[in-house]
Order: structure tokens, then C-alpha cells, then sequence
């Protein structure tokens, strides 16, 4: 089956629209992340790209974009250090009976957090797969996501969505709560992680009631429960008498910025090796590094948006090469430009 073959377009077209809906607050979604990620496509020669029809060049990059457009997860030793926390506890609640001992991941937005729960939770579910193998039944983890001004019933309902149960509009708490322990329960769910937990306020009754819930389940189900969310340890989930129950239970672990070292040298290197770009010279980002961290405020996501963005500009303008000033061409969140902005301050003073 060629690309220049209507049907096969179609079809990369078809699979491309399938993967788009797919998210990681569905069984499906995470289960597609957990799999292993496409390899990165192969970079023609130069005689063979021109040899290629139109469609066939379309189709050639159009899958260079889907690559570049895809966030390479990198071990960096705040996931590490992440995974680590996460497993120990995980071993260390696997015999308890009630109390038992929690994750939080609490920084500013842009620093990883969601990339190191996620991969605690690949590995995890990894480690089960292998321990049962052949084994299509268990649903070892957990993902959802607090929405924004949530209510019990909306987190509840979250719970059910990832698990594919219908919730109807005559469905109460009881009935959601009840169908969603028992199918983590016969599952063997064993890791639940909770993202955007700084969406909760505890001083209003709504954030108190979405807390209780969780509490609920967390005592309800044995499994270990992570939680992510913006500077949650200066927030008012950790205080008063709720937050107090919190903090006695969860360890938490603070994200923070990059500083400028061999770590981020070696980031920005990795990131710079998945390129699929034609006229690009290697080792021009990784002479950049010291640019890169005060361009991006030490923030991985903002320096993953701002090589991926650049990335993808080459190859639809035809430069196919990242520099200085395509990334600079980049517009990066507003985190990125404080942090920078601070930087250049205290470099200054």
C-alpha cells in the first residue's frame, strides 16, 4: 500500500482522527499512552523527497508535523524522583487496611507535573502487566482531572467517565460512587491519579464537598492516591481541618524550574536528537542551551512548546532548520516570560 494510494490516505487520515480523540481521562486514552509511542518516522533522502508525488510529499510531512506535534516525555530526575516516591508508596500501602499514605506533586505551572505523574502511572500499570500477563481485565490505573469550580458530583462523574460507566441524570452520588468503587475494585485498581488539583478551593462548600469525596474514595478503594496541581503546598487544600487530614497522609513533592545545568544540557540535546528536519545542523540547540533556558524561564514545558513550535514552523514554511530567531518567533506562556524576565533582572543587578 503506497501514500499515493487514495485508500491508504484515508486511512492515516482515519487513524490520525481516531488518535485526536483519544485523551488520558479515558480507559481508552491511557491505555493508547501506555502503549509504546510510533517510532519517529524516517528522514528521506534528499533525491527521494524529490521524486515524491504531491500527495506523497503532503503525506511525508504531515507525518514529520504528527511527530514533532507529539510531547517527548524525557526522564528527567524530577520524573525520577517522582516514580521512585511513587513506587514506595505504592509498596508501602499495598498491605495497609485503612490511612493510607499519598503523593502530592505541587509547583508552578509548566514544570512537569502532569509528565511525572503520567509516567508513575505507565510504569505502574507496565510493572502489572507484566505480573499478569495475557490478562485483559484489570484496570490497574486510574487518570482523572478535577474540572474547573468542580462539584462532588462533577469528580465522581470523572471517575465514572475514565471507567466508561454511564452516569445518567438520575444517577446519584450513591449509585456513582458505589458502580465506580466496585469496577476498580474487581479491576484491581491499584494507583489513582488525580491532576489539577489546584481547581478545588477549600473555603468554598463545593471545594470541601470535592475533597470529602476524594477522602472517600481514597478509603474506599486500596490503592494509592497521587495528586497534582499548581503550588498546592501554599494553597488553601493543606490548611484548616481538612487540610490538615491531607498533609498528615501525603507526601509531597515540589517541582520548580530548571536551573542551568548539565541536566538542562542534556534536555535540550535529547530534544534537539528527535528532530526530523532536513537542513537542520545538529548542535545548533544544544549551542543555544544557555539561550533556551532564559528564553523558556527554566519552565521544560516551555522549552518543549518552544522546539517543537520551531520544529514545526521549518517544515511548513520549507526553512526544514531551527534558529535563534524561529525560536524566538514562538509566543511561550506568560510563566516563561516572568521567570525569563527575572532572570535577566537578577543576571542584571
Amino acid at each position: 500500500m503506497t501514500l499515493s494510494n487514495p485508500a491508504a490516505r484515508r486511512t492515516i487520515l482515519r487513524d490520525a482522527d481516531a488518535e485526536a480523540g483519544r485523551q488520558l481521562n479515558t480507559l481508552t486514552g491511557w491505555r493508547r499512552f501506555i502503549d509504546s509511542p510510533p517510532e519517529p518516522p524516517a528522514l528521506a533522502s534528499r533525491s527521494a523527497r524529490r521524486r515524491m508525488s504531491a500527495p506523497e510529499r503532503d503525506l511525508y510531512d504531515e507525518d514529520r508535523l504528527d511527530h514533532h506535534a507529539r510531547m517527548l516525555t524525557i526522564a528527567t530526575s524530577f520524573v525520577e524522583k517522582t516514580a521512585i516516591c511513587g513506587r514506595r508508596l505504592v509498596l508501602l500501602n499495598r498491605h495497609a487496611i485503612s490511612a493510607r499514605r499519598g503523593l502530592i506533586v505541587s509547583g508552578p505551572a509548566g514544570t512537569g507535573k502532569t509528565i511525572a505523574i503520567t509516567q508513575l502511572g505507565r510504569s505502574h500499570e507496565l510493572l502489572d502487566r507484566a505480573r499478569h500477563p495475557h490478562v485483559t481485565d484489570r484496570i490497574p490505573v486510574v487518570y482523572v482531572t478535577v474540572p474547573p469550580a468542580a462539584t462532588a458530583r462533577m469528580i465522581a462523574t470523572e471517575f465514572a467517565r475514565f471507567l466508561g460507566l454511564p452516569v445518567r441524570a438520575r444517577s446519584n452520588m450513591t449509585d456513582i460512587i458505589e458502580a465506580v468503587v466496585g469496577v476498580c475494585t474487581d479491576t484491581r485498581t491499584g494507583l489513582v491519579l488525580v491532576d489539577e488539583l489546584h481547581n478545588i478551593s477549600l473555603t468554598s462548600r463545593h471545594g470541601a464537598e470535592v475533597a470529602d469525596t476524594l477522602k472517600y474514595f481514597s478509603e474506599r478503594l486500596a490503592a494509592t492516591f497521587v495528586y497534582a496541581g499548581i503550588d498546592i503546598a501554599e494553597s488553601s487544600l493543606l490548611s484548616g481541618t481538612r487540610g490538615a487530614q491531607i498533609a498528615g497522609r501525603f507526601t509531597l513533592i515540589p517541582s520548580r524550574p530548571f536551573p542551568y545545568n548539565t541536566e538542562w544540557q542534556g534536555l535540550v540535546a535529547t530534544m534537539e536528537g528527535a528532530l526530523r528536519l532536513h537542513d537542520h545542523r545538529p548542535g545548533t540547540l544544544t549551542d543555544l542551551a544557555r539561550f533556551l533556558h532564559d528564553h523558556a524561564g527554566g519552565m521544560i514545558g516551555s522549552l518543549s512548546h518552544a522546539i517543537r513550535g520551531a520544529a514545526l514552523d521549518a517544515i511548513l514554511t520549507g526553512t526544514e532548520k531551527i534558529t535563534k530567531r524561529s525560536l524566538q518567533a514562538i509566543p511561550l506562556d506568560h510563566s516563561a516570560h516572568t521567570a525569563a524576565s527575572l532572570a535577566t533582572k537578577s543576571t542584571t543587578s
